[in-house]
């Protein structure tokens, strides 16, 4: 498959950046996946780092979830389990990862990109970052993304994004819980993405990888409930109902 996304990751005064990009919206495919996986576990040991910044590029989409084109190519259980492996591997190494991750969301969030931003510690947007469940729509669910969602917002409101895939916007979000706090500008959001790294980046680290534990506390089943989810979305992902919604979905974008 043709490489037409990146993750790009730099380091500066004990702050590390995580930056994908993607041309469709900043969607995810397998490679981008483990790339971005790869980049928390390398600095999760870095004694250099104190935080980690997870933000996209583009003035789009902060992310828009899974790759539909790579999701229409799965033939088989064992390449759609690997597929949503790919979200789980990620999460859990964001879960485990020593250091702080503060998420820098400029724009929608949809469906795999939700999980995303719950996995990270302290999410700051605009009031363009609204959010959307869609997988159900898709004849899926948010299996793989569920548990961090669920722990951000807790049970019921998981349900209701679960359920009916509408839009919630930033203030919904903020108030939820998933937000920390909102900006109107990308400029602002930056400033304030900027001031609270430089501030963690500045305290002791024994100190933030101790709170991250705390944070993280009784999450340690994940490595295999996420597999499990993983499995459940693999199997579900080969219905007819879900090739039909990727092909008609396909077809609507080439129109």
């Amino acid at each position: 498959m043709e490489k037409q996304g990146k993750v790009t990751i730099t380091k500066e005064n004990k702050i590390a950046t995580i930056d994908f990009f993607h041309p469709k919206s900043n969607s995810l495919p397998s490679y981008m996946l483990r790339e971005m996986k790869e980049a928390f576990e390398k600095f999760s040991s870095d004694p250099s780092i104190n935080v980690i910044v997870l933000r996209s590029g583009g003035n789009k989409a902060f992310c828009a979830g899974a790759s539909f084109d790579e999701l229409l190519k799965i033939e088989n259980y064992e390449q759609g389990k690997e597929f949503f492996m790919g979200f789980a591997r990620l999460i859990n190494s964001m879960r485990k990862c020593k250091k702080i991750i503060i998420g820098r969301i400029h724009n929608k969030v949809v469906g795999g990109g939700v999980g995303l931003v719950a996995a990270t510690d302290y999410a700051l947007a605009t009031r363009n970052a609204s959010l959307r469940l869609s997988e159900l729509a898709l004849g899926l669910g948010p299996f793989v993304v569920g548990p961090p969602i669920e722990r951000k917002i807790g049970i019921e409101k998981f349900e209701t994004m679960a359920l009916d895939c509408k839009w919630r916007d930033a203030v919904w979000a903020k108030e939820s819980g998933f937000y920390h706090d909102v900006y109107e500008t990308d400029e602002e959001l930056d400033e304030a993405v900027s001031a609270l790294a430089e501030s963690l980046a500045s305290r002791s680290q024994d100190a933030l990888e101790s709170l991250k534990k705390i944070f993280w506390e009784n999450t340690e089943h994940w490595d295999a409930l996420l597999e499990q989810r993983a499995e459940n979305s693999g199997r579900l992902v080969l219905s007819d109902y879900t090739k039909k919604f990727l092909e008609d979905f396909k077809s609507k974008k080439k129109k």
